[in-house]
């Protein structure tokens, strides 16, 4: 009798053993690997949406350049340069996106006197990369980024990050960990902590309502990429930057919940700037408030950049 408890607990303790394990496999394959969109899908969705003109992309003087990540493999991007200026805006898309997606911003950053820097993060588009890790490497392959741009354009040019979703967290993850290297960010849509979309995310999408899923998730990540859900906490790196930064969100995002930034624009120090929209999911702000966007992106560096410059000259 004894030994067939012994055996029953063991067979639960291996049951248990087993549910846990793939799980934590689970969480941290949709994770590492999210299915990202086909190329042609964004491309083709660009262009019907009028926010990518295939005449202006194929006629403007550009350069496509290929830049060693430290973490060992290519980013390849695509240096835009419509305008004769050394100021460049460098574009961060979200994540399953491309640097096709970014080409509406580039516009936008065209009217307001800026050169850009479209790229793909780690395992999306062009680049390479084994895994999508949310900011935490992605954050060092925009220091590449960052100093590459800098060593063509020099050290006279206005130089600002532009990032959205997936793109605005790694952006400030750099920022604030790496190196305050740009004279100024737009953080769009960004996620302040990486476990609790995490947690949001689980409990969207399952019956589960205890963390326990998100600590074996961490666990597993952090066995399996190296890295912990702790080390990508945009609000708290936010915290070391000292440039100007504008939050943007939508109100309607029910990805990244609109908290998420206000949490971020507390935490930053000034200067600083704050655009909440009523109208757009996520990632959708620009999209469909399109010239309040760039309204306010003008504002902001008219108020922090601009004058900056100016007073530089006249002194």
């Amino acid at each position: 009798m004894k030994r067939k408890k012994v055996l029953w607990l063991s067979s639960i303790i291996t049951t248990l053993s087993a549910i846990t394990t793939g799980f934590g496999f689970f969480v941290t394959n949709r994770l590492m690997y999210i299915k990202n969109k086909d190329a042609n899908f964004i491309y083709d969705r660009e262009l019907k949406a009028q926010r990518f003109d295939e005449n202006w992309f194929q006629n403007c003087k550009k350069e496509e350049m290929s830049i060693d990540s430290p973490n060992g493999y290519a980013i390849k991007g695509i240096f835009l340069e419509p305008l004769q200026t050394k100021n460049t805006i460098i574009i961060c898309h979200g994540v399953t996106e491309n640097k096709i997606n970014s080409v509406r911003y580039a516009r936008m950053f065209e009217r307001l006197g800026f050169n850009s820097f479209i790229f793909d993060h780690r395992r999306h588009g062009e680049s390479g990369g084994k895994t999508t890790s949310y900011g935490y490497y992605e954050k060092f392959d925009i220091a590449a980024v960052v100093q590459t741009v800098k060593s063509i354009v020099g050290d006279d040019a206005i130089i600002g990050i532009h990032g959205e979703s997936m793109g605005a967290a790694s952006m400030i993850l750099y920022a604030g960990l790496i190196e305050d290297g740009a004279h100024f960010y737009i953080a769009d849509c960004g996620f302040s902590n990486f476990s609790e979309l995490v947690s949001q995310i689980v409990k969207k999408e399952t019956i589960l309502r205890t963390q326990i899923p998100i600590h074996l998730a961490n666990l597993f990540l952090k066995i399996r990429d190296g890295y912990s859900m702790k080390s990508v906490t945009p609000k708290e790196a936010v915290r070391n930057i000292q440039s100007p930064m504008l939050f943007v969100h939508s109100m309607e995002d029910d990805f990244i919940l609109p908290y998420m930034t206000k949490e971020m624009y507390e935490e930053k120090s000034e200067p600083k700037m704050l655009k909440l929209f009523e109208k757009g999911v996520h990632a959708q702000s620009f999209n469909q408030n399109s010239q309040e966007y760039e309204e306010i992106v003008q504002q902001f560096l008219e108020k922090y950049i601009f004058v900056q410059e100016l007073e530089k000259e006249i002194s």
